[in-house]
C-alpha cells in the first residue's frame, strides 16, 4: 500500500491508469466546470460514461493518487481522498528531508487555496520528471485545479487547449480552456506578488498567503515557491 508521510486515510493506490483515459480529465477538472454550458462542453454525449469513471476514482476502497516528481526532489501528490461523505482532492508536497507533506490546496466542498500561481503551474507541468506522471500535459490538466492567479498571460489558453486537445475527446477544447480560464479553482482569482524573493498570495484561503493563520511557515513558502518554478533550492527538515 502507498504512503505519503504525515498523510492519514487510505488506502492509497497508484492511479496512473486513468491518465489514458479521456473522460477522466472532464472528470478531475469538474469543480473548475461550473455551469451548465460549461458541463454541456466538456462532457457532451460522453456524461454517463463520465459517471461511471467519477464512481470508480471516488470508490472507498481505493484512493487514487497521481505523483508529480519536480526538479528540487520534492514531490506533488494529487490524492483522491474517498471518505464517505468527505470526498475531495488533496494537493500535497513532500521533499524527503521534511518528515511530513504539505498541503497546498484541497479540492472539496470545504474548498482551501489557490496553491499556485499560472507561471508556477506552467513550470511544474513542464519539469522533466524520471517517475511518476512525466507527460506536461498531464501533469498540466492533473494540478489545474489549484489554480488562482487574477493576471493570466494572453497566451495561457494556448497551453490549457493544447493539453486538452492531446488528451480529451472534447469537441471544442479552446472553448472548455477559455471557461476553465474564467472559473479556475473554487476560490477567488488570487494576486500574486514576490515578498523577499518568495511568490505569495493575498487569497483568504490560501495556505501560500502568510497573513492568514494557518499559512504554511515562513521556510516552507520559500521552498515551495523555489521548487515550483524550477529553482533549485536546498530542502530542510526545518519548519
Amino acid at each position: 500500500m502507498l504512503k505519503i508521510p504525515g498523510y492519514e486515510g487510505g488506502p492509497l493506490v497508484q492511479g496512473s491508469a486513468y491518465l489514458d483515459d479521456p473522460l477522466f480529465w472532464p472528470v478531475h477538472l469538474g469543480t473548475c466546470l461550473r455551469g451548465e454550458d460549461a458541463q454541456r462542453a466538456a462532457f457532451g454525449a460522453d456524461w454517463d460514461a463520465a459517471m461511471d469513471v467519477y464512481r470508480a476514482v471516488s470508490a472507498e476502497h481505493e484512493w487514487p493518487v497521481f505523483d508529480v516528481p519536480l526538479h528540487s526532489g520534492h514531490t506533488i501528490y494529487v490524492v483522491y481522498r474517498n471518505y464517505e461523505d468527505e470526498r475531495g482532492v488533496d494537493y500535497l508536497i513532500h521533499h524527503p528531508a521534511w518528515p511530513e507533506a504539505e498541503t497546498l490546496a484541497v479540492d472539496d466542498g470545504h474548498f482551501m487555496g489557490p496553491g499556485m500561481a499560472w507561471p508556477e503551474l506552467l513550470s511544474a507541468a513542464r519539469q522533466a520528471a524520471s517517475g511518476g506522471v512525466d507527460a506536461a500535459d498531464a501533469r498540466l490538466l492533473l494540478l489545474f485545479p489549484t489554480l488562482g492567479d487574477a493576471h493570466l498571460p494572453d497566451d495561457a489558453a494556448v497551453a490549457l487547449t493544447a493539453a486538452l486537445t492531446a488528451l480529451t475527446v472534447i469537441e471544442e477544447p479552446a472553448e472548455v480552456a477559455r471557461m476553465l480560464l474564467e472559473n479556475q479553482g473554487q476560490w477567488a482569482p488570487a494576486h500574486w506578488a514576490p515578498r523577499d524573493g518568495v511568490w505569495i498570495n493575498y487569497g483568504g484561503h490560501s495556505y501560500r498567503n502568510p497573513y492568514n493563520a494557518f499559512a504554511l511557515p515562513n521556510g516552507r513558502l520559500q521552498e515551495i515557491s523555489s521548487a515550483l518554478n524550477g529553482e533549485e533550492a536546498p530542502a530542510s527538515s526545518d519548519i
